[in-house]
């Protein structure tokens, strides 16, 4: 059942003593005067159905301590240790100053239960209806948009590494499958015996990897699997074959040359993903998105995502709650045709850089040097010659590139230039127009990089990294630390409780 808090003080009450040795404009603070009217007794209730049983941990200390955790960037063996010891942690969530912390398993089960909630991110949408009726940003109508790499928190796994435990663990949770031979650098931990200075030597152990996976997953086919095992060998026979190749001889494998689009990193967190920042860097872990108002800094919504989900999938998401009229922010990460076109359906305006034009030929004619006439269906290019659009949207000037005079200003390619045109062209080459105004370079350049700044506190103080596996568990992470962030701006911003609502302090 679930616990709630007593109004009465008790005898050593820490915020009765110790009260004046709290920062007055701190986080701390701020809950320990609201946080009975931040996270009601009744925001949680669905959590705990039954009335039966011994009550639980007050719904608004536990919601203060997961507030605190993630801004100060803590383990949950950390944050009881803080809420037993730390004087401003006691104050914040009203307990007595010889009053003992809860045990770190706690804080697991109410991760658990918002997880599996219908509402996970109940605690963020608290503290963002402090936002919504203090007004603090309800003349505001601009929407940043970016993302940041977090990093996992499992070990990146190689090729043979990410076979050798998969392996075990098929045969670990489906005990049928211990009876079926495997070599023996599969029954115990630890590298296998390998020269790894010798091509040779390595496809032998990647081959017998692969023969000792294949007849695993033969086996496991004949028996009647639980869904956790038939994941095992799901998992199994993707890692078997995303980084190999057949070798130059029958039953002889090798690791391939090529790298999977999509290729897991660590069988021990398999939503784990290579994230590109930039060509020649990558780092291992998730994507954080989130939309922010810029001149605040409030964070409006927050996604998590494979770290190789673009950025311009999630912003459909942090949008969804916003109004027609608002005017989205964003670099050329967000500047595709889909993003554009659902901005355009909804109402909102696109202030996002576009993507680069990249001309066939250095220094050559580009897609904007040719003229598309989407009335007559056709396409002209800087000669004059103009050819129709067929139906899969492509423009071929093959018979007129072979007499052009300016040829080599725009295609090597031996059958000549073919234009292949977006299906939301329009949008595209009108927003490549708009980027070239001095209203779009003022607004873009004054405000769209003020949410790196709201990027910045997202992920200082040990929240780059995150604490847990898989997106889901990873996603109420990002959420809890959102809530920590804005509370933290609300706090400097003045936020006060009138007795009816939020307000927002004058000065």
């Amino acid at each position: 059942m679930q616990g709630s808090s007593r109004s009465d003080r008790q005898l050593l009450d820490a915020e009765e003593f110790c009260r004046h040795l709290v920062k007055p404009d701190s986080v701390p603070a701020f809950l320990a005067d609201h946080r009975g009217q931040l996270f009601p007794d009744e925001l949680f209730e669905d959590l705990f159905p039954s009335g039966r049983g011994r009550p639980s941990v007050p719904a608004d200390v536990i919601a203060t301590v997961m507030v605190l955790q993630s801004l100060e960037g803590l383990s949950d063996r950390e944050a009881c240790r803080a809420l037993q010891c730390d004087i401003s942690w006691k104050v914040a969530c009203g307990l007595g100053l010889t009053d003992e912390a809860f045990h770190p398993t706690v804080l697991v089960l109410w991760r658990n239960k918002l997880r599996s909630s219908v509402r996970p991110q109940r605690i963020f949408e608290a503290v963002r209806t402090v936002v919504d009726e203090s007004g603090v940003i309800a003349t505001r109508h601009r929407r940043a948009l970016d993302s940041t790499v977090l990093d996992d928190a499992v070990q990146r796994q190689d090729t043979i590494s990410l076979l050798q435990s998969q392996i075990r663990r098929v045969r670990k949770v489906i005990p049928e499958l211990a009876s079926i031979y495997v070599h023996e650098m599969n029954l115990e931990p630890g590298r296998p015996f390998c020269d790894f200075e010798d091509r040779d030597d390595i496809d032998r152990v990647v081959s017998e990897l692969i023969e000792d996976a294949y007849e695993l997953i033969v086996a496991a086919d004949e028996l009647a699997l639980t869904d956790p095992q038939l994941d095992a060998v799901a998992l199994l026979a993707l890692v078997a074959g995303q980084d190999v190749e057949p070798g130059d001889a029958p039953g002889r494998w090798r690791i391939a040359t090529r790298t999977a689009p999509d290729r897991i990193v660590s069988v021990v967190d398999p939503e784990s993903r290579h994230v590109h920042k930039t060509q020649h860097a990558y780092r291992d872990g998730f994507k954080a998105h989130i939309a922010a108002e810029p001149e605040t800094g409030i964070i409006t919504a927050t996604d998590l995502t494979a770290g190789n989900v673009g950025d311009a999938q999630a912003g459909p998401g942090l949008l969804a709650n916003e109004p027609a009229g608002t005017e989205v922010l964003g670099d050329s990460a967000y500047g595709s045709g889909t993003l554009r076109r659902h901005l355009d359906d909804h109402g909102m305006t696109a202030v996002i850089k576009p993507m680069p034009l990249r001309a066939a030929v250095e220094g050559g004619y580009t897609l904007d040097d040719f003229t598309v006439d989407t009335e007559h269906n056709t396409v002209t290019c800087p000669e004059g010659f103009t050819v129709a659009i067929t139906k899969n949207r492509r423009a071929r000037f093959a018979k007129h590139c072979a007499t052009c005079p300016v040829r080599r200003q725009c295609t090597n390619a031996k059958a000549g230039r073919t234009i292949v045109l977006h299906e939301e062209h329009g949008l595209l080459a009108a927003a490549r127009v708009t980027a070239t105004t001095e209203e779009f370079d003022t607004t873009y350049r004054t405000l769209r990089p003020m949410v790196e700044r709201t990027l910045a506190w997202l992920v200082r103080k040990n929240a780059r990294k995150v604490r847990f596996r898989g997106i889901e568990r990873n996603k109420l992470f990002l959420s809890h630390r959102a809530a920590a962030v804005n509370l933290t701006r609300l706090v400097h911003l003045g936020i006060a409780h009138d007795g009816t609502t939020w307000v927002m302090q004058a000065g």
